[in-house]
């Protein structure tokens, strides 16, 4: 049996496990691990500027596709520490990644050594399994079944602590009959299925929700093959955004208090009967639950058996694999569309369809300081239908949501839950590691931007070029616009004058930070728009000094400094607060049309 040290069956074992780039620090504590990486040579490794944004270029490294699973490692103490934010992120959107930490020697764990920190303890609520591991013979078995964890049932993270010695420990093992474990999925049953089908065909207005569960499984094609057959449309949540293109004419909108469309929650408020697959029924997505399930039976579907049930009852639930029911459920629908069994469901489609194209937010606006529905629209125009975006949370995000496009799964990757500020730029940066070929479009507000501003540097070194759009208010905006419920604009102002900016005559002085001359100096690229007549020049120059230089590429809109992106409380009542374009005469509140509570205008169309 060969010999070797603990870390080098470790890496061994990641190799074996599929594991091909890892992001992180090393220290003291963790070099044994980074020996063996050396030593073995199959790892790539890229060397993060802060613990946190290597966890989060690990995420973004399993959200490229199905199947990856990122790694970051740290050594002891604060390294661990810095990573739980982005444990968190992954437990929260039901994502393997996996976390290797450096820790002091086992002698030592309770006596207050230098960077001794119990991570175990600290990592078991935001991971599926967190473990020090305390014999170095256990080391190769605890990498194999941290892969079994994390891909078992829900996927989610797992954190493994090495002790120093027991890294550089002595063990016997054998790769070469190395196999990884087996992986457990539930799958629904035919029986479960026909059951479901029955509560559909027995609805009048059906809706499809469709969740992220959906595009971790890879089961994109199957949910709009089962949408055809049946005729159903399709509500995406933001997680799930992609899982049909937003083209196809059962795609339905997006429902919810901010990342919704208007035709979404207006087709949703007819609903009669939901089928939930993939999803969780998340608390921006529903609003009040009372509001939200009036009037409507659901079919719950998921992998996780404690998430059925657990925001509301549904009135039937089926625990499985997405993949796995809708498989099911395609054939159950083949079935039923020979035997002549299933609904006619063209008029609702068409009802859906209708409001689709009649209930729309305006985006052109010509002004300076630049509308943020402009640079939206813009977008959309300027890259198309193979665009990947990339983005977290604020004001930045929810108009992203609203107004942008996408068209293929895994073309829209946003952490849902936690959405930690920081997160978009290192995030990009693992979806380029994990995919050299693919368009990546970053969107930022200024304040996300500058959380973790230094791992452009990370792109810069390692030549991971992609497209970061911050839109610039100087403000942080999600959070001024919730202030107006306490009639107050408190702390919230990133302004300042910048005397740099201003002794270079820049007109642009006022809104602080210069994210050019910051992107600059960490090597990488950078320009600024400020007028709608520079759109189409910048995006061009943009994408010419990435082929160029093949390093992040930071393309700055100067936006107003205020705008009030649609949203309210309950999906029955959103605020508009800007122009409505296109709204139908014809639609009133008995067949579908909400007003808003606060008076924007509607834009009718030319007769």
């Amino acid at each position: 049996m060969p010999r070797m040290r603990a870390v080098d069956a470790a890496v061994l074992v990641l190799e074996r496990e599929g594991v091909r780039c890892a992001f992180g620090v090393p220290g003291a504590a963790i070099n044994p691990l980074y020996s063996a990486m050396r030593r073995h040579g199959g790892i790539r490794h890229i060397l993060a500027r802060h613990v946190e944004g290597a966890s989060h270029m690990a995420d973004g490294y399993t959200r490229a596709k199905p199947g990856n699973i990122g790694v970051c490692i740290g050594t002891s103490g604060p390294a661990g520490t810095d990573m739980i934010t982005g444990l968190y992120t992954a437990q929260a959107d039901s994502l393997p990644i996996l976390c290797i930490t450096g820790q002091a020697p086992r002698a030592k764990l309770h006596k207050e050594d230098f960077q001794a920190v119990d991570i175990e303890a600290i990592a078991k609520p935001v991971t599926k399994w967190a473990v020090t591991v305390r014999e170095p013979a256990l080391v190769p078995m605890v990498v194999q079944q941290a892969f079994h964890v994390m891909r078992s049932g829900r996927p989610g993270p797992v954190l493994i602590d090495l002790p120093v010695d027991v890294q550089m420990g002595e063990i016997e093992f054998d790769i070469d009959t190395y196999e990884p474990l087996p992986v457990y999925k539930p799958a629904a049953t035919r029986r479960q299925v026909e059951k479901a089908m029955a509560m559909l065909n027995a609805a009048e207005r059906p809706l499809i929700v469709a969740g992220g569960g959906i595009i971790n499984a890879a089961a994109s094609d199957l949910l709009v093959r089962f949408a055809e057959l049946t005729g159903i449309p399709v509500i995406p949540t933001l997680m799930g955004w992609g899982a049909i293109p937003d083209d196809h004419p059962l795609m339905a909108g997006m429902v919810g208090l901010q990342t919704s469309h208007r035709y979404g929650n207006a087709t949703f408020l007819r609903s009669d009967f939901v089928l939930g697959i993939g999803n969780r029924w998340a608390n921006r997505h529903t609003g009040s639950i009372e509001t939200y399930t009036k009037g409507r039976k659901f079919v719950h579907v998921d992998i996780e058996p404690t998430q059925i049930g657990r925001v509301f009852a549904p009135d039937f639930g089926i625990v499985s694999d997405a993949k796995a029911a809708l498989g099911l459920f395609v054939a159950a629908a083949e079935e039923w569309a020979r035997d002549g069994r299933l609904a006619d469901r063209s008029a609702w489609a068409a009802e859906c369809l209708h409001r689709k194209t009649t209930m729309l937010r305006r985006t052109h606006y010509d002004q300076v300081p630049l509308k943020p529905q402009r640079v939206y629209q813009e977008m959309v125009e300027q890259f198309g239908r193979d665009v990947c975006y990339v983005t977290t949370i604020g004001l930045s995000q929810i108009a992203g949501a609203q107004f942008l496009k996408v068209y293929k799964p895994g073309n829209w990757i946003n952490c849902g839950q936690a959405g930690p500020l920081g997160w978009t730029l290192p995030a990009a940066l693992g979806v380029r590691a994990a995919d050299p070929d693919r368009r990546i479009v970053a969107l930022s507000g200024d304040y996300d931007f500058q959380f973790l501003i230094e791992e452009l540097a990370v792109g810069a070194q390692h030549k991971l070029p992609f497209l970061q759009i911050v839109v610039n208010n100087s403000y942080l905006g999600l959070i001024r616009q919730a202030q107006r419920g306490f009639q107050m604009d408190f702390e919230v102002s990133l302004a300042f004058v910048n005397i740099n900016m201003a002794e270079q005559g820049e007109d642009v002085a006022g809104y602080g930070v210069d994210h050019v001359a910051v992107a600059e100096g960490l090597g990488c690229k950078a320009l600024r728009v400020t007028s709608p007549n520079q759109f189409k020049e910048a995006f061009a120059e943009a994408e010419r000094l990435m082929a160029e230089h093949q390093v992040p590429v930071v393309l700055e809109f100067i936006l107003e400094r205020v705008t009030n992106i649609a949203m309210g409380t309950e999906i029955d009542s959103v605020n508009e607060f800007e122009d409505i374009l296109c709204l139908d005469p014809s639609l009133t509140r008995e067949n579908g049309y909400v007003p808003e509570r606060l008076g924007a205008r509607a834009l009718l169309p030319a007769k």
